[in-house]
C-alpha cells in the first residue's frame, strides 16, 4: 500500500512539474484548435461576506499566429483589490522555457475596448507574441476582492477554435453564507460538467473538450456548452450588503442602492421640462423628451461608482451632455420623472445572440442599460446611447430576449419586442435602362424598418463623399462606374431609412452575337452556400427579415425581349421565396420577393437550408434574354 501511495504521489508530482509540450496535446483537440487550454484551475475561497479570493492557474498553448488573441494574458481588477503572486512562463514547442515575467511587466490600461473616458474598472496586459510556433503560456496569479455580489460562471471555454484539456472550478465556503449553483448542461451533449461537493467544499470539472469550429450559422458559444452558474444569498457591492434569495429582494437592494440614490434632478432639468412645453399623449411627451435629450448628449463610456454599476448622477450628464448607457438611462429617467412619467431603468444582455436572464436563479448581470415606459397602448422602449436612433426602437442585438426592469418592489424580468419578418422588411424600387455596351444605368429607391433600419443607421453617422463609399462596397455586386446617394432620411419617429441611388454599372449584361443576356435581379446577397455533410453543430438564423424588388427595365432600342423565366416560388420552413416576370412593350417588370425566418435549426437540416438558399441565388441569377432586332 506504501508502494502504491509513494508511486501515485510520484505520478502527480511528474504531472504538475511537468512543462506541457506541444507533442502531448491529442489529435483530436488539436482539430480545429487555435489555441488547446491544457489546464484552467480555479479555486474561490468565500471567507466572508466582504471578502473572495480567487487562485487561477491557467496554461494555454498557442498552435498559429490566429491563436494569439485566444490566449491574452490579462487580469481584470477593480478599485480596491489586492492582486499578488502574478506568474508568467513561456515554453516552446518541446517544453523547454523560454521566458519568464512578473506583475511589473504588465502594462495598467482602463478595462474598456472602446476607450473610457472614466474607469474603476482596470486591466493589467502583458504584451507578449512569439515568432514561433506551437508555444505555451503559463500563467497564475491571486487576487482578493471585497465584492462578493459576482461569481464567475464556469464554462469549458468562451470562443470558437479553442479546445480544452482539463479544468477545474473548486470552491470553498467559509462564510456561512448559503452559496446556490445551477448547472446548465449542453443541449447538444457537447461536453458535460462532473460535480462533487463535500458540503464546504465543490469542485466542477471538463475534461477533453474538442474545439467549436467557427463554421458558418454558428449559434453563440453560451448556446452550445454547458455553464454553471453561482451566487451567494447574500453578498457585498462596495460597502452596499444585500440579499439575493430571489429577484424581489435583488430587485429592491438594486432599486435603493443603484437607482434611487442617483435619479436626483436638479433646477437645471426641472427648466429644461418646462422649456419643452410638454403637450399630448404620453407617447408624444416621452418622444419630445428622447429625442431632445439624443440632440444634447452623446455616448462616452464611464465607470465609476460601485463597481461600475452605478450610474453618473442626470446633473453631471446634463451639465457634461454625456454619459455611458447607465449614465444616460438615468439621466432620461430623471426627465421623465420630472413630467410626472414613470419608467423602469432596465439591465440586459446585449449581443447579437438573444441571451435571457434565468428566472429561476437571480444573480448580478448584464453587460447593458435601456429604459422601459410603460403606457395604456404598450411599453416604449429607448435606446439611450445613440443620437441616431428612432424613438421606441430596439436594435437588434437587444430585441427578443428579457431584461431586468428594477422597480421599488423588486425587479420583474420582463421581454423586449421579438420583431417579425414583415417588421425587418427591406424594399427596393429600381428603374433601370439597359444599354448596348452591357452597362446599366438608372435609379434606386431604399427602404429600410425593424432590423434592417439598424444595419443601415450607420449612414446617418457618415458624411456625403463616406457614403458613398460605403454604398458601392455595400453593393459590390454591382460594377459601379459612378454612384450619388440622394435624400437620405432617418425617419426618428417611424424606425424608417431611406434613401435613393443614381447610378450606372458596367459589364451588367453579356453579349451573345447579336443578343444580350442579362440577370433578373441587379442587387442581392451573392453569399456563397456550401453544403457541410459534416456538420456538427445546429445553425441560428438570428433574425427574420423580408424583402421585396419591383425592378422596371427598360429594354435599347432596336431590341426585343425574346426569352424570360418561368415565374418562380419555392416554400420551405426557413422561408419563401417568390420571382415573376411580366413583359410590356419595350420594358419588362421583375418582382422579387423573400422572406426569411428566425430560429435555430438541428444540424441535420443545414444542407436542406444550403440548398433553400442555393434555389433563391439561382432566382436572382435567372437569364433574361434579348434579341437584336
Amino acid at each position: 500500500m506504501k508502494i502504491l501511495i509513494l508511486g501515485a504521489l510520484s505520478t502527480a508530482s511528474l504531472y504538475f512539474a511537468q512543462t506541457y509540450p506541444a507533442s502531448a496535446i491529442p489529435e483530436n483537440l488539436k482539430k480545429n484548435a487555435d489555441v488547446v487550454i491544457r489546464k484552467n484551475f480555479t479555486t474561490v475561497q468565500i471567507n466572508k461576506i466582504d471578502e473572495i479570493k480567487y487562485q487561477y492557474n491557467k496554461v494555454i498553448t498557442v498552435l498559429n499566429k490566429d491563436g494569439d488573441d485566444k490566449a491574452p494574458v490579462y487580469i481584470p481588477y477593480e478599485k480596491g483589490d489586492h492582486i499578488s503572486d502574478v506568474k508568467v512562463t513561456i515554453y516552446d514547442e518541446s517544453g523547454k522555457k523560454m521566458k519568464s515575467f512578473s506583475k511589473s511587466d504588465f502594462g495598467d490600461f482602463a478595462n474598456n475596448s472602446q476607450g473610457t473616458f472614466y474607469s474603476d474598472s482596470r486591466i493589467l496586459a502583458l504584451s507578449y507574441t512569439s515568432a514561433y510556433y506551437p508555444y505555451t503560456i503559463d500563467f497564475s496569479y491571486q487576487i482578493t476582492d471585497e465584492n462578493t455580489i459576482f461569481i464567475p460562471g464556469f464554462m469549458p471555454f468562451y470562443s470558437q477554435n479553442v479546445s480544452l484539456e482539463e479544468a477545474q472550478f473548486k470552491i470553498i465556503n467559509t462564510s456561512g453564507i448559503d452559496l446556490k449553483t445551477k448547472i446548465y448542461p449542453s443541449k447538444y451533449n457537447y461536453a458535460t460538467v462532473s460535480e462533487s461537493d463535500n458540503g464546504k467544499e465543490k469542485i466542477y470539472s471538463y475534461k477533453n473538450v474538442p474545439a467549436v469550429d467557427d463554421v458558418q450559422m454558428l449559434p453563440e458559444p453560451e448556446k452550445i456548452l454547458p455553464k454553471v452558474s453561482f451566487a451567494l444569498t447574500k453578498f457585498n457591492l462596495e460597502g452596499k450588503k444585500g440579499d439575493l434569495n430571489n429577484w424581489t429582494d435583488f430587485g429592491t437592494w438594486y432599486y435603493n442602492n443603484l437607482v434611487e440614490p442617483v435619479s436626483v434632478s436638479t433646477p437645471a432639468i426641472k427648466a429644461e421640462i418646462a422649456a419643452l412645453k410638454l403637450e399630448g399623449s404620453t407617447e408624444e411627451k416621452v418622444k419630445k423628451i428622447y429625442q431632445y435629450m439624443q440632440s444634447k448628449t452623446r455616448y462616452i463610456f464611464v465607470a465609476l461608482g460601485i463597481g461600475g454599476w452605478l450610474p453618473m448622477l442626470p446633473d453631471e450628464v446634463q451639465k457634461k451632455g454625456y454619459g455611458d448607457c447607465k449614465g444616460l438611462t438615468n439621466y432620461m429617467k430623471t426627465m421623465l420623472n420630472e413630467a410626472g412619467i414613470p419608467s423602469y431603468y432596465c439591465v440586459i444582455n446585449s449581443g447579437s445572440s438573444d441571451i435571457s436572464f434565468d428566472p429561476e436563479f437571480p444573480s448580478m448581470g448584464g453587460n447593458h442599460a435601456i429604459l422601459m415606459v410603460p403606457t395604456d397602448k404598450g411599453n416604449i422602449w429607448l435606446e439611450n446611447t445613440s443620437q441616431q436612433i428612432a424613438f421606441n426602437h430596439l436594435s437588434y442585438s437587444t430585441t427578443d430576449r428579457n431584461v431586468l426592469a428594477v422597480t421599488k418592489k423588486g425587479i420583474e424580468l420582463i421581454n423586449t419586442p421579438s420583431y417579425t419578418a414583415d417588421q425587418n422588411k427591406e424594399k427596393q424600387t429600381l428603374k433601370i435602362n439597359l444599354a448596348e455596351d452591357n452597362s446599366i444605368s438608372g435609379e434606386i429607391q431604399f427602404a429600410y424598418t425593424g432590423s434592417q433600419y439598424d444595419s443601415n443607421l450607420p449612414f446617418a453617422y457618415l458624411a456625403p463623399k463616406e457614403r458613398i463609399e460605403a454604398v458601392k462596397k455595400r453593393f459590390d455586386v454591382l460594377n459601379f462606374e459612378k454612384a450619388e446617394m440622394k435624400n437620405l432620411v432617418n425617419d426618428k419617429d417611424n424606425a424608417v431609412i431611406t434613401f435613393g441611388l443614381d447610378f450606372k454599372a458596367g459589364n451588367y449584361s453579356k453579349t451573345a452575337g447579336n443578343n444580350l443576356i442579362f440577370r433578373a435581379v441587379p442587387i442581392f446577397t451573392n453569399n456563397f452556400y456550401k453544403t457541410d455533410e459534416n456538420r456538427e453543430l445546429p445553425f441560428e438564423i438570428g433574425q427574420s427579415f423580408q424583402d421585396e424588388y419591383e425592378i422596371d427595365f427598360a429594354i435599347p432600342k432596336n431590341y426585343k425581349i425574346d426569352e424570360i423565366p418561368q415565374n418562380l416560388q419555392i416554400n420551405s420552413e426557413f422561408g419563401t421565396y417568390k420571382l415573376t416576370f411580366v413583359k410590356n412593350g419595350e420594358s419588362l417588370k421583375v418582382t422579387r420577393f423573400i422572406k426569411i425566418n428566425k430560429g435555430l435549426f438541428p444540424k441535420e437540416k443545414y444542407n436542406d437550408y444550403i440548398s433553400f438558399r442555393k434555389k433563391t441565388l439561382n432566382g436572382d441569377n435567372a437569364k433574361i434574354l434579348l434579341t437584336k432586332i
